[in-house]
């Protein structure tokens, strides 16, 4: 059975109201599956329209990516 246990809640840039709701999600996709990260979108603060779901195999490498990209904005 999975269980989503929330890390942290940051404020969303560009709204009054929005959230961005960070998670760790055990067995989601059923037993035995591995944690995944979760990352929802919540525009009015409380009830998540989007989210990804990122494998902690892969979080390394998406992070990489986030901050070489968020670089390239800061030089713009």
């Amino acid at each position: 059975m999975s269980m989503t246990t929330e890390i942290a809640t940051l404020d969303l840039a560009g709204t009054k109201k929005g959230k961005i709701i960070i998670s760790n999600i055990s067995e989601p996709y059923g037993k035995e599956t591995a944690d995944v990260i979760s990352i929802g979108i919540a525009l009015n603060g409380k009830d998540i329209e989007w989210k990804s779901h990122i494998p902690y195999a892969n979080l390394d490498q998406v992070i990489e990516i986030l901050q070489e990209e968020s670089a390239k904005k800061k030089e713009e």
